[in-house]
């Protein structure tokens, strides 16, 4: 893919992100249009899930139709050109009113991920990034926190039920034991965003799907964050650990998490 090629979808992303806003917008400050449903245990499910995903594969298929495109709601298949949404992240959170949610657009050329696009409607954030370029927030440059001492670290710990609850438990065990703070906030794509911005030192989850961290990915590596190779082995079809962090923290939280 060239860069000119590149820039257009980063662009065009970044506009399509700000239609999609305004659409999830208008359901979250009319919770009587949500129809909340339950997909399981703690995996809601809104008709803006579904209508923010709708209107950017019918938009992204339009303006790239040879690009391939993955949403949480309507599957897909990867190709050398795909896009990964995420149409609501914190979905928890969107149905309950807390404003902590946020859409993910990814982009990944040749397996390699190469443009993120985040934005928290309710909170006026976009987080906007692609490879080689940095990222942002607002327009504004960010990058990690640069700490070193685990035991001033502010580290955000996903939650999923994929993995056995005994397995969640050890690893707050094992950060608490070590002097870090532990916080979760509902939204790994926000959590990544987070580490970005140095506003949390790291956001680690032992199972996530591709869609909840392609966008961000992308966001935290432009800000300097360390991360696994996420979308090594199936990843990108049947999720991964995650570890992002700042990196003088990378080898006591691989440590800490079990992820390589």
């Amino acid at each position: 893919m060239t860069p000119v090629e590149r820039d257009l979808r980063y662009h065009a992303a970044l506009g399509l992100a700000a239609e999609a806003s305004q659409l999830a917008l208008g359901y979250f400050n009319r919770r009587e249009t949500l129809g909340i449903t339950m997909k399981g245990a703690q995996d809601w499910l809104t008709v803006a899930d579904g209508e923010v995903e709708a209107f950017l594969r019918g938009r992204l298929s339009t303006l790239f139709p040879g690009d391939s495109i993955i949403g949480e709601e309507g599957g897909g298949e990867p190709s050398d050109a795909v896009w990964i949404l995420d149409p609501i992240d914190g979905t928890a959170n969107f149905a309950h009113g807390d404003r902590n949610w946020c859409i993910s657009i990814g982009f990944l050329a040749d397996r390699t991920p190469e443009i993120g696009i985040v934005t928290a409607p309710a909170l006026g954030e976009v987080y906007a990034a692609r490879r080689g370029a940095g990222a942002t927030l607002n327009g504004e440059p960010v990058k990690v926190s640069g700490a070193t001492d685990i035991a001033r670290a502010a580290i955000e710990l996903g939650w999923s039920t994929r993995v056995p609850a005994a397995r969640y438990l050890e690893v707050i065990g094992r950060a608490y034991a070590a002097g870090a703070s532990v916080k979760r906030l509902g939204s790994g794509t926000l959590g990544l965003c987070h580490v970005a911005c140095g506003w949390s030192d790291a956001y680690t989850e032992l199972h996530i799907n591709a869609w909840d961290v392609a966008a961000g990915i992308v966001v935290a590596n432009e800000a300097g964050a360390h991360l696994n190779d996420f979308f090594a082995g199936e990843g990108i079809a049947k999720g991964n650990p995650i570890l992002c962090c700042t990196p003088g923290l990378a080898v006591e939280l691989k440590e800490i998490t079990g992820i390589a």
